[in-house]
């Protein structure tokens, strides 16, 4: 069997289409105004805090807004088409508004995680040079730091309750400034968005400008964002992912996935949207569809999303295993799980099996995995609605192909483990200034994505692990998804992770962190547990407990941090 067969699109719906020949818009400005027309007076955002209160734009306000943004960037900040603009911001409803407006300017979109310290984001800002940075101002005493050497000529200041009511706008003011102190006062010189939107709208108004000239002058296969990864090969670099790919991977996403209503759902948005599946997926996904947005601002605790929950009726959500693992742990979520659920989905990191059964014994409803990297915009395989299968990434979507390659870059034969090679019309126009990078990820036309797979007879495709996260145990490959797996199935463990350490007889050796749920829980209590399910040279030689564990700002557990201690540990010994 090769990959031009395609057998996986034989588990595709009666309406879904195997190939999409294009996309259907332009641009994400043309589909921003598109979609606004059609659900002008529709709630499209909700910033729900964790109090319960909230605040809600229309598509009409979020399409007013994103103009009179755009207008101020261009006309007022002075930009150009293709020069850059750093969002820095958690969910909040500042967030749609700033990155439709920068899309509708012309302009490319560079996401910031809003944690980072001041030198990760001095990095970037150096490698993206932005004209401009709009940030949330729990964040903006890094900014001169930041900024040191390569300045950013805008900075334009939001808050998390902007454009909520007035009175908890003014409590969120008051409590963030007097109570907790996470905002300071801004020593640099910015405007606040609500005033850069008034000088877009007094420019536009004034000037006559015609917002639609911007983004119609811009091309498919002009860069929209760049998104920064570290990718398959370490070093972090911006993917540049162009309108056609970001629009065409929404559409191949919601192709595939059945079961929702145009104008009917009720999203619930708890993974940040500068990542990039949130962004193609939750934002732009189900702004197409006109649904309803509620935005959770931080997902930590757990108990943060429990009003947005109880008062809003939530159709679909998205989310890690570790997001969704600790929700079936909350004794509120199991208590009253959600009516309303259709599906939810998965991404960032392997699901595992026994969180997925527990969250379907929960709410009677699946997590639907899904798989892909920032470089292929992101989605690259979807689990289709009532054909799921334990521990798969379910099928290539429409307009896909997907092959496990050996070294030599050949397909290998059904069945059998090779790194999972993409083609489609989402993967990514290359990495920002750097060509060597580029060509490290390329191979023919295939792009590399760095993780070990297989396909089975139908078509599925099932990750063994990541390229790099391999351990070998005496010249055994020894695949950490797999030990993780096993160990999630014992009740006495909350999370585990898995990686190899330096072993003077076998090279390298396995050694678990394990958060334990049980107290009493022992290592010769997990040893036994792997011995019975996995064979010997699998089993972890070492087990450590932990408190917690090392994530990423979306919940995906960071074995790299784990490795990188274990190594300066082992070199100090």
């Amino acid at each position: 069997m090769t990959s031009q067969t395609r057998p996986w699109t034989a588990f595709y719906g009666p309406d879904v289409r195997a190939d999409i020949p294009s996309a259907s818009y332009r641009t994400i400005g043309d589909l921003v105004r598109s979609v606004a027309d059609t659900h002008r007076d529709a709630p499209a955002f909700t910033n729900c805090l964790p109090n319960g209160m909230n605040g809600t734009l229309t598509f009409d306000q979020v399409d007013e807004m994103s103009d009179a943004f755009a207008v101020y960037l261009r006309e007022v900040a002075g930009l150009t088409q293709g020069d850059r603009v750093a969002l820095q911001m958690p969910n909040c409803l500042s967030f749609p508004i700033a990155a439709f407006g920068v899309l509708k300017a012309g302009c490319v979109l560079v996401n910031v995680n809003p944690l980072y310290t001041a030198e990760e984001m001095a990095r970037q800002f150096n490698d993206a040079e932005p004209h401009a940075l709009v940030i949330v101002d729990m964040f903006a005493d890094k900014i001169p730091a930041a900024t040191k050497g390569h300045p950013i000529p805008n900075i334009i200041v939001t808050r998390v309750a902007e454009f909520l009511p007035a009175l908890p706008r003014g409590i969120v003011g008051l409590v963030q400034k007097h109570w907790d102190k996470s905002v300071s006062r801004i020593e640099i010189p910015h405007i606040r968005l609500p005033d850069a939107l008034s000088a877009g709208r007094k420019h536009r108004d004034g000037e006559k400008i015609e917002v639609d000239a911007y983004h119609q002058a811009v091309s498919p296969d002009d860069i929209a964002c760049l998104q920064y990864t570290g990718g398959t090969t370490g070093v972090s670099k911006g993917a540049m992912l162009t309108h056609a790919n970001l629009i065409m991977n929404m559409e191949q996403t919601m192709e595939l996935i059945s079961g929702v209503e145009k104008g009917k759902e009720v999203a619930l948005t708890a993974l940040p949207m500068y990542h990039i599946f949130a962004f193609t997926v939750n934002l732009l996904g189900f702004y197409w569809l006109g649904a309803h947005n509620v935005l959770i601002p931080n997902p930590r605790p757990l108990t943060n999303l429990k009003r947005a929950f109880e008062n809003y009726q939530i159709t679909w959500m998205s989310g890690v295993n570790t997001l969704f693992n600790g929700l079936t742990n909350e004794i509120w979520f199991t208590d009253t799980p959600p009516k309303h659920l259709k599906f939810a989905s998965a991404g960032g990191m392997a699901l595992q099996a026994s969180v997925a059964r527990t969250w379907q014994d929960i709410t009677g409803k699946p997590v639907l995995q899904g798989y892909g990297l920032t470089e292929t915009s992101p989605v690259l395989t979807f689990e289709p609605l009532g054909k799921t299968r334990e521990g798969s990434i379910g099928i290539p979507l429409p307009s896909t192909t997907l092959a496990c390659l050996d070294e030599n870059g050949v397909e290998v034969a059904q069945g059998e483990r090779g790194e999972i090679a993409a083609k489609g019309p989402q993967i990514m126009a290359g990495y920002w200034r750097k060509d060597d990078e580029t060509a490290k990820v390329m191979h023919d036309d295939w792009f590399l994505t760095g993780d070990i797979g297989v396909m089975d007879a139908d078509g599925y495709f099932h990750i063994v692990d990541r390229k790099k996260d391999m351990v070998v145990v005496s010249g055994f490959n020894v695949y950490p998804n797999e030990i993780e797996d096993c160990l999630a199935s014992h009740p006495g463990i909350l999370e585990s992770a898995v990686i190899g350490v330096p072993d003077a007889a076998t090279g390298e050796s396995v050694k678990a962190f394990i958060v334990r749920r049980d107290d009493s829980l022992t290592a010769a209590d997990l040893k036994a547990h792997c011995k019975a399910h996995l064979t010997a040279y699998k089993v972890p030689k070492q087990f450590e407990f932990r408190d917690d564990l090392p994530k990423s700002n979306v919940g995906k557990i960071l074995r790299k941090d784990l490795r990188a201690q274990e190594l300066t540990q082992h070199a100090a010994e």
